[in-house]
């Protein structure tokens, strides 16, 4: 018997339901984002962070944390860093190389000082007292050469009796300034910070999980939840000078100009162990053998909501500059599949408000499985774009039914380069190919996934009322349509510093990955949306009810340090401080 059309739509949002769950299950950055890794928190990387420093322009700041959701009173055995696992940040900078260009390794040691006792801290002891040090390599990892040793790691922040009272605890003036006697200088200039701080990261992690039910409003009855909220994790945060991480040691004053590209860095952060574990009879373990990547985090939710379920333990185990056999996830996002109502938009709801240019132009459909650009291969019109074959096209167009190889890949895996057609609409008279207002140059093409920073852009100053957590989808928004920037020069926009170039710790990258999955940046490039009709504005409600949505809460749950490591102090496991709620 033939089955009637509405049940058969039923059926296939039954499957799609349970799909989407298994894609969004792990869907908090780096948090729990695999299998593997979810049994092995000391060794998850939950967030990355690279940006230049809002308080020394000449600093770049480097933040790479680990260990997710920390409970503030999880004693007695507190989160901390493992003496078994190598934490390493990676550092690209040139093309010419194959390999790191620059690699800080962390390697941490833990002492008793009163195994007498059950408390973590007693008497002015501290039990499992951290300490650590820092090796860089330049030569590819090949060699490693000691930078700073001895490196105190703060202990949990676990009360006041533990921290302040001179009698019982360690007698601190506060655990502020157990973290500022923590930061040390290495011997090449670094400033490095190792231990425990607020999760800075923000998502509705409660909303996500029931099935992408995002809460993008809230209301009294069912406000938006940061679901990392009075979470801590365990944080490794560098100030390194520009001239360091600039491949020709140039200092920021001698860049060409703000979007120049020379001073691109690609950034990702790793956590290694031994092959074997062997359990020994008096209660301790050994570990053996090689050590072997266990996670890894470049550009933030790559492994959550790009890769599936099935590939994401061999993401976690892979080098980026093995990452092209996993291109293809890049190419038809499987998120984009919920903002398309031809195949399962109405069944997420909450994405109602993203959906996907089908018509743009009149001409152009991105949506996955779709041809996109590609009746453009080859024209005169994408001739000395970044479209033209003999310049970047091969990778961009590379068949009639990877739409999203033109925007989602390259934000990615090589960075976006300041070239036709990816500059702003602004000064293109309506030709999406011609040439725009330059917004964004942080073209690294490693063809591997890192967090891409150009280090030559001026950082926007946190009380600049520009400011804005959408990074560089506000910085786009600025250049479209305030009359300032009506003209195709570089100039510095607010937020040009923002996500995706780089990462600030304040940036939304959950609302800004979904917008651009949406098909932001093609619209911000002149593909506008669907319902934009020449001559008229651009801005339209389709565009707009884009740049409205957010994926929940819009920023931490605390404030942020003004000064390195620029992190808020953990929480702290005595207190109770109610979930905050935005």
């Amino acid at each position: 018997m033939k089955k009637h059309p509405l049940l058969r739509r039923l059926r296939v949002y039954g499957v799609l339901l349970g799909l989407l769950g298994a894609t969004l299950q792990s869907y908090a950055s780096s948090h729990r984002e695999a299998p593997l890794i979810s049994r092995d928190p000391l060794a998850d990387n939950t967030d990355l962070y690279a940006f230049r420093s809002p308080d020394d322009p000449t600093k770049v700041i480097i933040i790479a944390n680990y260990i997710p959701f920390e409970l503030p009173e999880g004693g007695p055995n507190y989160y901390n860093f493992s003496p078994d696992v190598r934490y390493e940040i990676h550092i690209k900078n040139s093309t010419a190389t194959t390999a790191d260009d620059i690699t800080y390794r962390f390697t941490f040691a833990q002492s008793n000082q009163d195994a007498s006792t059950f408390f973590n801290i007693r008497l002015g002891q501290q039990n499992l007292k951290t300490t650590y040090t820092c090796e860089r390599s330049t030569d590819g990892g090949n060699t490693f050469t000691t930078i700073y040793s001895n490196g105190i790691v703060p202990p949990p922040n676990i009360g006041p009796r533990s921290i302040e009272d001179g009698t019982v605890g360690l007698g601190a003036a506060s655990y502020m300034s157990l973290m500022q006697q923590a930061i040390g200088t290495a011997n090449t200039g670094e400033k490095v910070f190792c231990g425990p701080v607020d999760d800075p990261f923000f998502v509705d992690l409660g909303g996500v999980f029931d099935v992408g039910n995002f809460r993008p409003e809230g209301n009294a009855t069912n406000p938006t939840k940061d679901g990392l909220a009075r979470f801590n994790v365990h944080s490794i945060a560098l100030e390194i000078p520009i001239s360091t991480l600039q491949k020709d040691g140039k200092t920021p004053d001698m860049a060409a100009n703000i979007l120049d590209g020379d001073f691109v860095i690609g950034v990702w952060a790793s956590a290694s162990r031994r092959q074997i574990k062997t359990l020994n009879a008096n209660g301790t373990d050994t570990y053996t053998n090689n050590w072997v990547q266990v996670s890894r985090l470049g550009m933030p939710l790559t492994n959550e909501a790009v890769i599936p379920l099935g590939m994401k333990d061999k993401w976690n185990a892979s080098n980026p500059a093995n990452d092209i056999q996993f291109a293809d996830y890049f190419k038809n996002p499987e998120l984009a599949l919920y903002m398309d109502n031809s195949q399962y938009g109405a069944a997420v709801p909450a994405l109602s408000a993203l959906r996907i240019q089908s018509n743009s132009l009149g001409s152009f459909d991105f949506r996955n499985g779709k041809a996109g650009l590609w009746a453009l291969k080859g024209s005169p019109a994408v001739a000395g774009t970044a479209l033209d074959d003999a310049v970047f096209g091969t990778i961009l167009l590379p068949d009639s039914v990877s739409p999203r190889a033109v925007d989602i890949l390259p934000i990615f895996y090589t960075g976006v380069p300041n070239l036709d057609p990816y500059q702003l609409a602004t000064g293109k008279n309506g030709d999406p190919l011609a040439q725009g207002k330059p917004f964004i140059n942080n073209f690294l093409p490693t063809l591997g996934d890192m967090l891409r920073l150009n280090m030559a852009v001026p950082p926007t100053p946190r009380n600049d009322p520009a400011f804005s957590s959408l990074g560089i989808v506000q910085a786009a928004v600025l250049g479209l349509t305030d009359p300032t920037y009506a003209n195709t020069n570089i100039e510095f926009i607010p937020n040009m510093d923002g996500f995706p170039n780089g990462r600030r710790l304040e940036d939304d990258v959950t609302t800004i990955e979904l917008q651009a999955v949406s098909g932001v940046a093609l619209a911000a490039i002149g593909l506008w949306y669907d319902d934009y009709m020449a001559p008229n504005s651009p801005v339209t409600a389709d565009l707009q009810a884009v740049l409205q949505f957010t994926a929940g809460p819009t920023h931490n749950d605390t404030t942020f340090q003004a000064v390195f490591p620029y992190e808020q102090q953990p929480w702290r496991g005595y207190d109770y401080t109610p979930q905050a709620r935005f």
